[in-house]
């Protein structure tokens, strides 16, 4: 009997010292594959390259995989406010704003900007070429009935073209005005075909350039710049949401090797940066109060 329990006894040791080891194998692997973070983003980042460049580098410096989707800014948005996202890259500040104030996304930082430009068919039947204020503009290409391609999707580019409707006084609608739906590529790609006039964010005009028959034909007001924030989507908003990983992207971002890359992306091929890095700037330069 008494060998019986002594042989039971080493027995239990064992699966005791097994369960052990397997529990410290575990951890481990959790430490060592931190898992995968949602990147909601407007399409212009995907659209222009620059994220094709910048994940490959956070990936491999981070070891977080990087699942991005590229909506416009406007539903880029509801996933936050849904929880549905880590991370966000967007550029309408007035709207990412009622989330920072709502509590659905934390730290906001800003990273990066260029511009908007409208472009359009180099025949310019509207006869915008040169113009100063991008109001003006719409209002001539309206009165010509001039075809208008709009992206109609709620990202940062079509709330942009919506604020200068307004300020144009002009409510858009009619044969000559058209919605794709679509992101910055596919809009300026259907404005190309039809010769149309479009608002576009200069980087991805820029990146696709050499496949559209369009023109720059109303640029530098002040009111056309185009700023990026990132931000956290709050933990709070959705139990899988990952915020060490989201913080990694956001530190990242801002990071002074990720703000040289901004500022060298595309001037090899185009002779000017697409994007212009802004980390660390005072938002109050561009009139931003938060």
């Amino acid at each position: 009997m008494k060998k019986i329990l002594i042989s039971l006894l080493i027995v239990m040791t064992l699966l005791t010292l097994t369960a052990c080891i397997n529990n410290n194998s575990n951890t481990e692997n959790n430490t060592t594959t931190p898992g995968e973070i949602i990147l909601a983003t407007t399409t212009s980042t995907q659209d222009s390259g620059l994220l094709d460049v910048l994940i490959p580098i956070f990936e491999e410096k981070h070891g977080y995989i990087v699942k991005t989707i590229a909506v416009g800014t406007g539903q880029a948005l509801e996933m936050g406010k849904r929880g549905e996202a880590d991370v966000l890259l967007t550029h309408a500040p007035s709207a990412e704003l009622e989330l920072l104030e709502a509590g659905d996304i934390l730290n906001y930082r800003m990273v990066m900007h260029n511009d908007f430009v409208v472009v359009g068919p180099g025949a310019d039947p509207a006869g915008i070429r040169g113009m100063e204020k991008s109001a003006d503009a719409f209002a001539k290409i309206a009165a010509s009935e001039s075809l208008f391609v709009s992206r109609g999707d709620d990202s940062g580019t079509h709330k942009k073209e919506l604020s200068i409707w307004k300020k144009a006084g002009i409510e858009p609608g009619g044969s000559w005005y058209i919605e794709t739906g679509s992101g910055m590529g596919q809009t300026l790609n259907v404005a190309s075909e039809k010769d149309g006039y479009s608002l576009t964010d200069r980087g991805t005009y820029l990146a696709l350039k050499q496949n559209l028959h369009l023109e720059i034909l109303v640029e530098g007001e002040s009111a056309l710049l185009n700023i990026y924030h990132v931000a956290q989507v709050n933990p709070e908003k959705n139990e899988l949401i990952n915020p060490e990983g989201a913080a990694a992207f956001v530190e990242f971002m801002i990071s002074e090797e990720t703000q040289k890359i901004i500022g060298e992306f595309g001037v090899d091929k185009f002779g000017s940066p697409l994007f212009f890095p802004d980390a660390h700037r005072d938002p109050a330069e561009y009139g931003l109060k938060y």
